[in-house]
C-alpha cells in the first residue's frame, strides 16, 4: 500500500494513501481488467514510475499495509488476515522497562503509535485470521561484514567494478539513549534510529558478534513511523549521537562492498558484507585487501573521539580459582545483544491485538560461569592435567532456551572459553535424530569460522551392513577419542570419511585446529555421550524438530482412530534406543536448546516442484545447469506407505493419511513432505531424517500397515540452485521428471527452457501409480494385489531386524536369529546395487561423451 502514498510526508498517516486508485485497482481485477498500478520512489519523494498487472496472471492478489483491513478494502477481500506482534511489541516492552509503570500501556501505544489505537486496532477485530508474530533478532540469516579505512571515497578495486554498477545511498544514523540511562555509554541500552529519505529504520541496541576481523549481525532492524520517533522524544529519550552516512556501493550476486563516508569522523571505510562468511573472507582474499581491519562500530569509534566512558567492558578477571569456587564471567567484550526487557505485558488485561504468542518471553542475554574441577574427577589419565585451563569447566545454564537464543548462547559459550581458556575449544552437539543438530552445527560454524565433524563418520562398515545406525558400538570410539587428545594437544590429526552409499569408510581427512580456527565441533546422536563429551569443553543438547513431529504426528493418527497415546508411550516404542541409551546423557548439558522447528508449517525449507512425464534429452537438461557447478549422481530407492487401519480413506488409498518411509542404500528415512499445491507448482517442506529400523518396527508395532509400496530408480543432476530429477518408477514405461528449487522464478524458467510448458502434473506418485491399476487388479486397500506378497518380505525384514536391534538394546543381549526372509532381501538389494552401479558407469560415460563433444564444438567455433 506504500505505492499509494499521496506527497512525501508521514506514511501512517491515514489520510496519506490514495484510497481511490487502490480500490479501482482491485476492482478492475476483480472484472477480469489488465490495470496499471503506482510504483513510488522514497529516495526522491514521489510517483516515479507505473507497473501493469495482468489480469489473467493474478489469480491471487495480496493488499499488504497498515490500512489494509480499512473498512473501505473489506467488501474487495476474500481473506482477511491481521498480524500484530513482532517488534511492535518488542518496542513497547522495551519502552516500559526503559521507563517503569509511570505509564499505562494505552498510554505508551498513544505516544510511540499515536494512530494505532485509533485507525488501525479497529480493523484488525473484523480478521478471519488471526497471528500473533513472537520474532526475535536472530543469527540464523546474519549478516557477515569486513571492514577497513579506505583512501578515498570512490577507491573501489578495478576487480569490483568490472560488470557492475555503483550506486548510492545516504541515510543519517541517531542514537536514542532512555530517560533513565546515566551519560556513561551503556550503548546496549540505546535505540538506534536510521533516516533514509522519508523512511525510518529502528534497532533495539547494538547487537552483534566480533569473532576476529568479522562483524556479525543479524537482521534486525524495521520500519517505523516519523511520529515514533517523536513519541520516544515525547517520552524522555534523547539524542545523543547523530551521524551522516554517505554510501557508493556495488552488489556482486550475494556479495556487496560499500564505501562509506561519516561525516563526524571525516573517514571513509570499505565494507565488504555478505550472507556467507567464507565467502566474503574468500573475497576479501581475491581482491587484495590488505589494510588492517576494524572491528569497532562507528558509534564505538565516535564515543572514543569524545572521550565517553564505556560501561561493556568487564573488569579483568582474576585467572585463579579457589576449591571449586564459582567465577561468574562477564559476555566477553566482541559479545553485544539487547539487554532483557521487562516482559510482561501479556498480563495485563488486554485484547489479543497486543499480546505476544509466548506466555513468558526468555531473556535474551544470560551470563555463563566457570567452575573449577578437581583433577581427580577425570577418568582418563591422559585428560588429567594440573594446568588451569584443565580446571575450569562451564556451569551448565539452569533453563533451556529457542534455537534462536541458543545460537547467540552457543556462540557466547565458545567465546568465552577462547577468552579464559585459550584454543582449542572442542563442542559437542548431541540429540536424537531429525532435532537439528546439524544445521544448529553448520549454522555456528559459519558464525566462528570452524569446522564441523559429524560422528557418522565413525560408522563401523560391519554394523552399518545390519542398519545398527543408532548404537552405540557402531562408533568407533578408539579412533574418535584419538581424534579429540590430538586436537588437544595441537597435533594434527586424520579424521575418517565414510561413504553413507556404500556403508563403508571411503578414506582420511586431515584436520587441524590453529590458532586462526580455534574451535572444532563434533555433532552426532551420541555427542554426549559420558565415553565422548569428559573430553570436550561445550555440551550441547538439541531436542524437538522433525523427531519430535513424527511423534505428534503418531499421536494425531491414534486419535483420529479413537486410541489416546501419550507422547511417552509412543516415545518408549518408536524410539526404544534414544529413551535408554540418548536421552539420559543430554540433561548434562551446558547448554539445552528446544527446536521448535515445524517442518510442514515452516516456510524455510519450502521447495517449488514442476513435475511432468514429456520426455527429455540428457542433453537439453545439461544446458539448463551451470557446466562449472554441475553434479550428477544416481540412487535406488524404495517408498514404503505406512497407515493406520480405522483412518476414513473414503475408499481411496491417500498419501497424507500415510507415513511414507524411504529405503536407499541400506538406510531408513522419514520423508515429511505434506504439499500445497497451487497452479502447476507442488510446494513442499523437503524434511527428511534418517530414522533406524527400530524406530520402522516400532511403528507396525504401534498398529501401522504397509499399505503400499513404490521402487524406483532416480538420477539427479543439480548445479546448487536448480535440480532436476529423472525418476524411472517399477510398473510405469516413461520416467517422470522434476524440476526443484528454493526459486520459484528459476524453476519455471527452467521447466520453459525444456519446453515442458503445458504438460505438469501435480499427482505424487502413489496417486499416479493407482489410477494407474485396472479395479480387478487391486486388493482391498486399494493396492495391486502382486505387491502384497513384496509388501509382506519387506515388512518382516524390518521386523526381524527391529527386534534385533531393540534386544541388543536390552540388558539381556540375546541375539533373535535372522530367516531366510531376510538372506533373499539382502540379495535383491544386491541386485538393485550392481543394477546401480552399471547406471552410474553409463551415465558417466554418457555424460563425458556430451562434454567432451561439446568441448569439441567450441574448439571448432
Amino acid at each position: 500500500m506504500e505505492n499509494y502514498r499521496i506527497g512525501f510526508d508521514e506514511g501512517n498517516d491515514l489520510d496519506s494513501i490514495d484510497f481511490d486508485a487502490l480500490v479501482q485497482n482491485l476492482e478492475d481485477l476483480t472484472n477480469g481488467k489488465d490495470t496499471v498500478v503506482p510504483v513510488f520512489d522514497f529516495q526522491h519523494k514521489r510517483h516515479t514510475d507505473s507497473e501493469t498487472i495482468k489480469s489473467a496472471s493474478s489469480g491471487v492478489v495480496i493488499v499488504d499495509g497498515t490500512y489494509a483491513l480499512h473498512a473501505r478494502l473489506r467488501s474487495l477481500l476474500d481473506i482477511r488476515v491481521a498480524v500484530v506482534g513482532g517488534v511492535h511489541f518488542s518496542l513497547l516492552s522495551k519502552v516500559q522497562y526503559d521507563i517503569g509503570d509511570c505509564r499505562s500501556l494505552d498510554s505508551l501505544i498513544d505516544s510511540i503509535f499515536p494512530l494505532f489505537r485509533k485507525h488501525i486496532e479497529p480493523d484488525l477485530h473484523h480478521a478471519q485470521i488471526r497471528i500473533n508474530n513472537s520474532f526475535v533478532s536472530s543469527f540464523r540469516e546474519a549478516i557477515y561484514k569486513l571492514k577497513c579505512r579506505s583512501e578515498s571515497p570512490q577507491a573501489f578495486p578495478a576487480q569490483v567494478l568490472q560488470g557492475n554498477e555503483a550506486q548510492t545511498d545516504n541515510f543519517i544514523e541517531m542514537y536514542l539513549r532512555p530517560p533513565s540511562a546515566s551519560e556513561e555509554a551503556r550503548i546496549n541500552d540505546w535505540i538506534k534510529v536510521r533516516q533514509s529519505g522519508i523512511r525510518y529504520y529502528l534497532a533495539l541496541g547494538d547487537q552483534r558478534i566480533v569473532d576476529k576481523h568479522f562483524i556479525i549481525r543479524p537482521k534486525a532492524e524495521f520500519e517505523v513511523g516519523r511520529m515514533t520517533l517523536g513519541g520516544l522524544l515525547a517520552l524522555g529519550y534523547t539524542v545523543v549521537v547523530s551521524y551522516k552516512r554517505a554510501s557508493t556501493f556495488v552488489s556482486m550476486g550475494n556479495l556487496s562492498m560499500s564505501l562509506e563516508t561519516i561525516d563526524t569522523l571525516g573517514e571513509t571505510f570499505m565494507v565488504l558484507r555478505g550472507t556467507n562468511r567464507k565467502a566474503v573472507g574468500a573475497e576479501a582474499l581475491r581482491l587484495g585487501i590488505t589494510r588492517p581491519w576494524i572491528t569497532k562500530s562507528y558509534l564505538e569509534m565516535i564515543l572514543e573521539r569524545k572521550g565517553v566512558p564505556r560501561l561493556n567492558t568487564p573488569p579483568p578477571s582474576s585467572s585463579v580459582l579457589i576449591g571449586n569456587q564459582e567465577r561468574t564471567v562477564v559476555a566477553p567484550k566482541p559479545i553485544r545483544v539487547t539487554p532483557n526487557p521487562v516482559t510482561r505485558l501479556e498480563d495485563l488485561p488486554q485484547p489479543w491485538t497486543r499480546s505476544p504468542t509466548k506466555s513468558k518471553m526468555e531473556p535474551l542475554v544470560a551470563t555463563w560461569q566457570f567452575i573449577s574441577s578437581d583433577p581427580s574427577d577425570v577418568d582418563d589419565p591422559v585428560l588429567v592435567s594440573s594446568s588451569f585451563r584443565d580446571t575450569m569447566k562451564l556451569a551448565p545454564m539452569p533453563d533451556s532456551y529457542d534455537l534462536d537464543r541458543g545460537l547467540l548462547l552457543a556462540v557466547q559459550a565458545i567465546q568465552a572459553l577462547l577468552e579464559n581458556k585459550g584454543v582449542p575449544v572442542i563442542v559437542g552437539i548431541g540429540g536424537p535424530s531429525g532435532s537439528g543438530k546439524t544445521s544448529l552445527a553448520h549454522k555456528m560454524a559459519n558464525i566462528v569460522g570452524c569446522e564441523v565433524v559429524s560422528l557418522e563418520s565413525y560408522y563401523k562398515t560391519e554394523h552399518m551392513r545390519d542398519f545398527k545406525y543408532d548404537d552405540f558400538g557402531s562408533i568407533d570410539l578408539s579412533l574418535l577419542l584419538k581424534n579429540i587428545n590430538d586436537i588437544k594437544e595441537g597435533r594434527k590429526t586424520k579424521t575418517p570419511i565414510f561413504d553413507l552409499e556404500t556403508g563403508a569408510r571411503s578414506g582420511l581427512k586431515e584436520l587441524i585446529v590453529s590458532e586462526d580456527c580455534g574451535v572444532i565441533i563434533f555433532e552426532g546422536i551420541y555427542a554426549l555421550h559420558p565415553d565422548i563429551r569428559k573430553a570436550l569443553d561445550l555440551w550441547i543438547a538439541v531436542v524437538g524438530g522433525v523427531h519430535s513431529h513424527l511423534i505428534s504426528r503418531v499421536q494425531r493418527d491414534k486419535s483420529r482412530v479413537g486410541c489416546f497415546m501419550s507422547q511417552n508411550e509412543i516415545m518408549m516404542t518408536v524410539f526404544p534406543m534414544f529413551q535408554q541409551h540418548i536421552e539420559p546423557h543430554l540433561v548434562h548439558a551446558h547448554l539445552k536448546i528446544r527446536n521448535d522447528f515445524d517442518p510442514v508449517l515452516s516456510p524455510e525449507s519450502s521447495l517449488f516442484v514442476l513435475k511432468s512425464n514429456k520426455q527429455v534429452a540428457y542433453q537439453d537438461i545439461l544446458k539448463i545447469l551451470d557446466r562449472a557447478k554441475i553434479c550428477s549422481s544416481a540412487q535406488n530407492f524404495i517408498d514404503m506407505y505406512l497407515r493406520l487401519p480405522g483412518i476414513p480413506a473414503n475408499g481411496h488409498l491417500q498419501e497424507s493419511d500415510c507415513i511414507r518411509v524411504r529405503i536407499c542404500e541400506g538406510r531408513f528415512a522419514v520423508l515429511i513432505r505434506e504439499p500445497i499445491r497451487e497452479g502447476n507448482f507442488i510446494i513442499q517442506p523437503k524434511v527428511d531424517f534418517d530414522i533406524s529400523v527400530s524406530t520402522v518396527a516400532g511403528l507396525l508395532n504401534l498398529g501401522y500397515q504397509a499399505e503400499a509400496y513404490i521402487e524406483a530408480a532416480a538420477f539427479i543432476y543439480q548445479d546448487g540452485k536448480i535440480l532436476v530429477e529423472v525418476d524411472h518408477l517399477q510398473d510405469i514405461p516413461s520416467p517422470y521428471l522434476q524440476i526443484k528449487g528454493v526459486n520459484k522464478e528459476a524453476v519455471t524458467s527452467a521447466g520453459s527452457a525444456l519446453k515442458l510448458d503445458g504438460s505438469y502434473t501435480t499427482k505424487s506418485y502413489l496417486q499416479i501409480i493407482m489410477e494407474r491399476l485396472p479395479a480387478i487388479e487391486r486388493s482391498s486397500n486399494g493396492i495391486h494385489a502382486r505387491q502384497s506378497a513384496r509388501l509382506q518380505e519387506l515388512v518382516e525384514l524390518i521386523q526381524s531386524q527391529g527386534s534385533c536391534s531393540a534386544s541388543e538394546s536390552s540388558p539381556s543381549r540375546e541375539v533373535v536369529p535372522i530367516e531366510g526372509v531376510i538372506e533373499d532381501m539382502q540379495s535383491r538389494i544386491k541386485r538393485l546395487e550392481r543394477w546401480h552401479a552399471i547406471n552410474t558407469v553409463l551415465w558417466t560415460f554418457l555424460m563425458s561423451t556430451v562434454i567432451g563433444y561439446s568441448l569439441y564444438r567450441r574448439k571448432r567455433l
